[in-house]
């Protein structure tokens, strides 16, 4: 009952990654522009997105300690920084940033990996293999009750091609205004023991990565709502069931190679960028953060050939 949530519920989720959307816009423009100039570190950097989001209405508190990582840091996964590791953020490595808030409507738990600089054709050909990972998850269409296994090798494939993968599940349930990681389903190489089916109304994370030792990590993660799917069939009358992301923070264009994307997927992405920007653009200027809706601007710039 817990995992599939109710309609309040469901419109609070939807609002609180809204808010939350904004916030990470404030974030990662002000990081953009203050990266080279002013000394900002993993932990500094993470206090300045607190700071953001309790700008916004009904926050609470953070959902768990923000993962802010740079370059060989990116690479553990769970890496949390303290004072004996704080590093400087800077625009000669990637910077992986996972967090998320508590709101008095909802939980939100996402993760953008962004370079303010000139990455490596290494990290960008990561980076687009992670991604098409990404969007194969969110654009599934899958039995309902089916366990969250059958679709993590959605999220692989792409690294798989080339002998790439990373060492964490792809997705966990969340709550709303619980707990950031909430069972039974989830989406995972290996089978939950408790997992009772994917049904609508659940929510859960897409969060597929890859982590180069000493080198630098990569995650792109979205918080994805399990909705109902109307395909031409209905086998069975088993029903079927597709995703909808509520996380609308972009993705980063220019670590993407955009020729490795197929039309389907540049269709997605661009679709999703304008949904970033028509939803969050409204609240980012009713709250007189230009820098932030200028920087979402351009990052949601329709992409081709």
């Amino acid at each position: 009952m817990k995992a599939i949530k109710n309609p309040v519920e469901i419109n609070g989720m939807r609002n609180a990654h809204i808010k939350d959307a904004a916030a990470l816009c404030c974030y990662f423009s002000w990081l953009e522009k203050n990266v080279t100039s002013s000394k900002i570190t993993e932990i500094s950097g993470a206090k300045k997105l607190l700071d953001f989001r309790k700008l916004q209405e009904d926050f609470v508190g953070e959902s768990f300690s923000t993962i802010s990582s740079v370059g060989p840091h990116g690479a553990i996964i769970h890496y949390s920084p303290d004072e004996t590791t704080d590093v400087q953020i800077t625009n000669s490595s990637l910077y992986l940033c996972d967090s998320g808030g508590q709101f008095k409507d909802g939980t939100t738990d996402v993760t953008r990996t962004l370079h303010f600089g000139t990455p490596t054709e290494f990290e960008r050909e990561c980076y687009t293999r992670v991604l098409k990972g990404h969007i194969k998850i969110a654009t599934s269409v899958f039995p309902r009750k089916i366990k969250g296994n059958y679709l993590d090798s959605f999220a692989r494939e792409y690294l798989w091609q080339v002998g790439l993968d990373y060492a964490h599940g792809t997705g966990h349930g969340i709550g709303s205004y619980l707990n950031v990681h909430e069972g039974p389903m989830g989406i995972s190489w290996k089978p939950l023991p408790d997992d009772p089916g994917l049904e609508a109304g659940m929510f859960i994370s897409n969060e597929p990565g890859y982590y180069q030792d000493g080198e630098f990590g990569i995650r792109i993660e979205d918080i994805i709502q399990i909705v109902d799917a109307n395909p031409p069939h209905n086998f069975n009358n088993k029903g079927y069931l597709t995703f909808d992301s509520v996380t609308l923070v972009p993705k980063i264009i220019k670590l993407i190679i955009i020729d490795m994307l197929t039309d389907a997927e540049i269709d997605y992405l661009n679709k999703y960028h304008q949904q970033c920007r028509d939803v969050v653009g409204p609240l980012l200027q009713q709250q007189g953060q230009q820098e932030a809706l200028e920087w979402l601007i351009r990052e949601t710039q329709p992409i081709s050939r």
